[in-house]
C-alpha cells in the first residue's frame, strides 16, 4: 500500500492488491487506517477527479479540497501508478 502523498490529515494512496486486469487509474483516501474499501477517487487522461465512492465518509467540505488537492497533482499520480503498476487505464 504505497502512500503517495498525506494532504489536510488524509493519506492518499494506492491500494497494492488490484484487480487483473487492472482497475482504472484511481486513488483510496483515509483519515488514519489506509483499508481497500477507502474513499475512492478516479483520475482522467486529463487530470481531472472524480469520486467513485465516499466509504470514508469524508466531509464534502474535505472532499472538495482533496480534488483540488489530487488535480492539480495528477501528472505526478500518473507517473507513480506507472512506476508502481506498470500500465495504465483510464476512467475516461
Amino acid at each position: 500500500m504505497p502512500q503517495i502523498f498525506k494532504f489536510g490529515g488524509y493519506l492518499i494512496f494506492f491500494w497494492s492488491n488490484e484487480n487483473k486486469p487492472i482497475e482504472p487509474i484511481h486513488v483510496h483516501i483515509a483519515k488514519h487506517n489506509p483499508r481497500a474499501n477507502s474513499t475512492k477517487v478516479w483520475i482522467t487522461k486529463k487530470g481531472r477527479a472524480f469520486v467513485c465512492h465516499n466509504n470514508s465518509r469524508i466531509p464534502e467540505k474535505d472532499i472538495r479540497k482533496l480534488l483540488a488537492f489530487i488535480e492539480a497533482n495528477s501528472k505526478e499520480l500518473i507517473q507513480k501508478w506507472y512506476e508502481y503498476f506498470g500500465e495504465i487505464r483510464y476512467y475516461c
